[in-house]
């Protein structure tokens, strides 16, 4: 499409070029007027048959041979490349949107993301890059080079029909970073309305939003301010702990990662003790924490602790061995 673009802009450019030669030329021949000398360039390049404005000398007529010989063709060029941009262009637009339904209708499990400035840049990036399928509503357009291999929906995610066009039912998460309270409350209602079992996380900005957000139906909130107030309190009293929870939480370290494990049903580790499965003897993970069914969190549990189905393992190590970890717990299907 670039390339066209630039054979657009060079045809263009020539034909210019071409109409103010024969303007200039016929002036000069002739001593024609300028509106004449530019009316009978264009009606020769044009083709269109019309005779002579002025009798034309003989050195006219041979100007005006080499004008049809060498003008006739750049406007050909022009029209041709511009009438090709413009029908790529609607049919890339057609059968983008084609194959954009196509990969929407084919998702699930997936998340939804509503908003994609600072913070959805963000939240879009990580989940890339954990291979999380995931699709973005974003009301302003963007150009295609912005998106990437992204999946992304030009509307209003606050509307009914955009969240069934991304497949809403059929998702597994949402996550609201709309700029405003009030459009995050929207989508959170909406949400939580066509599909009651989707895990919905909403962004609140103001004050008491949160008790809002969670009475419409988000299951979690965060506020950017009052996390951001914390991180920076915490770095200047505690350093060291930012540092380590930076390290071992940030995407692309290849060295540690802090991950969740659940722990299914037909899991072969359902039923041991910590010690028993050899997660820290072999692995040399530590289990900073394990979530059970119900919400409550048992910190720092000892080798002694059991590993019972519906818990969550937050656990901290390297990542061939967390993966080893996720292969046997089965928790990567």
């Amino acid at each position: 499409m670039e390339d066209l673009r630039k054979r657009l802009i060079l045809a263009l450019s020539l034909l210019v070029f071409i109409v103010f030669f024969g303007t200039i030329g016929y002036m000069g021949i002739e001593g024609w007027s300028f509106l004449d000398a530019l009316y009978m360039t264009v009606i020769t390049l044009a083709s269109v048959g019309y005779k002579e404005i002025h009798e034309l000398s003989l050195n006219g007529r041979v100007f005006t041979i080499v004008l049809i010989i060498s003008g006739v063709g750049t406007v050909t060029f022009a029209v041709t490349a511009g009438a090709k941009l413009v029908l790529e262009g609607e049919f890339k637009e057609i059968f983008g949107r084609k194959r954009l339904e196509k990969k929407i209708k084919e998702l699930k499990n997936h998340y939804i993301v509503c908003g994609y400035g600072r913070m959805g840049k963000i939240i879009c990036r990580e989940l890339k890059e954990k291979h999380i399928k995931f699709v973005v509503i974003e009301k302003q357009f963007r150009p295609l080079d912005e998106r990437g291999d992204m999946l992304i929906v030009e509307g209003d995610a606050t509307r009914d029909e955009i969240l069934r066009e991304v497949g809403i039912e059929r998702a597994k998460g949402l996550i609201s970073v709309l700029p405003t309270d009030a459009e995050n409350l929207f989508v959170v209602l909406s949400a939580r309305e066509l599909n009651p079992q989707l895990f919905i996380v909403a962004r609140a900005g103001e004050e008491g939003s949160e008790q809002k957000l969670m009475r419409a139906g988000a299951d979690r909130v965060v506020s950017p301010y009052h996390i951001g107030g914390l991180r920076i309190a915490h770095t200047v009293l505690k350093p060291a702990v930012v540092d380590f929870i930076e390290f071992a939480t940030k995407s692309g370290n290849i060295y540690l990662q802090m991950e969740e494990i659940a722990i299914r049903e037909d899991s072969k580790l359902a039923g041991l003790t910590l010690d028993e499965c050899g997660i820290g003897k072999d692995l040399g993970i530590i289990v900073v924490a394990i979530k059970k069914p119900t919400g409550d969190m048992k910190f720092n549990p000892t080798f002694r602790t059991a590993i019972k189905a519906g818990d969550t393992l937050i656990a901290l190590g390297e990542i061939s061995k967390l993966k080893i970890l996720e292969d046997m717990t089965g928790s990567r299907r």
